[in-house]
């Protein structure tokens, strides 16, 4: 059995999206692996994709097919279905692509300095214009450095480094061990935004030791993006917020004897309110109704919202 599963969730509308990340995943220097293809309710079937294979690569693909969970909905059910003979897993989005040594160096640097969690970077290109390298998070931050092929680094009390700005982190680079994809799950509920970033830091607070790595280990690709589809005029903009915002006073209860952290995290929810309530101002202008039903749910759960609604009002008003 192999020693490591790689996790992909899939929900896709264009041919080849899939084939692209499975070629990438085939040109691994590391090849002591299984991969578990989640089928979302795919529009695009994930085995359609599979069709092209050889037998000996569809060998080690299991393809799961289920009602339509989202994003951390389909990756717990890939954990949920970790082979006992595993020792890390791998996440893959189905339209990314991995870097030849990306399982090599995750699998080496975990298994070398006996950690449980680990990211390397990912080239975005231009349009990525939010995310940075953890090479560059090397220069701002106090670190170990820990080899230099690869450039592995630790950052002592990393979790709180996430909070300040944790667009370093990437989905597709995260390789953890067993400790972790036993216990850790993702909040399905978090469909539009930030599902991510709660089980990132959940992560990074059960780990044993975490370790980062400045190469490249993946390529980020174009395919079905359910958080970048969304912009402030889409009626999905409040909901991303309220997920946002959700997963933030999550957060918030895992860091409350941090007070440092908690303040940064209340940073986050108040640009979180100020956000999803400029988009509803923006529906009047436009002689829209705003969406009543879901900002009430909010004020129940969220009354500061309402101290934002004043001063937003206050602000237009003032001469």
């Amino acid at each position: 059995m192999a020693s490591l599963t790689i996790i992909i969730p899939f929900y896709q509308k264009q041919p080849g999206v899939l084939q692209r990340a499975l070629r990438s995943i085939s040109r691994q220097t590391f090849q002591d692996f299984d991969i578990l293809v989640v089928d979302d309710a795919s529009p695009l079937p994930a085995e359609k994709e599979l069709q092209s294979l050889g037998a000996e690569e569809r060998a080690r693909i299991r393809v799961i097919r289920q009602t339509n969970a989202g994003p951390g909905g389909a990756r717990n059910t890939g954990l949920d279905n970790v082979p006992a003979a595993s020792r890390f897993v791998a996440f893959l989005d189905s339209d990314d692509e991995w870097a030849p040594e990306h399982l090599n160096n995750a699998f080496e640097a975990l298994t070398r300095h006996d950690a449980d969690c680990y990211w390397d970077s990912i080239d975005g290109g231009e349009e990525f214009y939010y995310h940075f390298s953890i090479a560059e998070l090397a220069k701002l931050a106090d670190i170990v450095r820990l080899s230099d092929k690869p450039a592995i680094i630790e950052i002592p009390n990393v979790a709180s480094v996430m909070l300040q700005d944790w667009s370093f982190l990437h989905m597709s680079c995260m390789v953890i061990g067993r400790s972790l994809f036993e216990k850790v799950r993702f909040e399905p509920t978090l469909r539009l935004a930030a599902e991510d970033v709660l089980y990132f830091c959940d992560c990074a607070l059960a780990a044993r030791r975490v370790l980062l790595c400045e190469n490249a280990g993946a390529l980020r690709g174009e395919g079905v993006n359910i958080f970048h589809s969304i912009d402030n005029d889409s009626p999905q903009f409040l909901r991303q917020q309220f997920n946002t915002w959700t997963a933030l006073d999550t957060l918030e209860q895992r860091f409350s004897r941090r007070p440092q952290d908690v303040a940064a995290i209340r940073l986050y929810k108040n640009r979180a309110r100020r956000q999803a309530l400029w988009s509803q101002a923006r529906q009047l202008r436009q002689r829209r109704l705003p969406q009543f039903g879901l900002l009430a749910k909010w004020a129940l759960r969220d009354p500061a919202i309402l101290q934002s609604v004043m001063q937003l009002a206050v602000g237009k008003l003032a001469p």
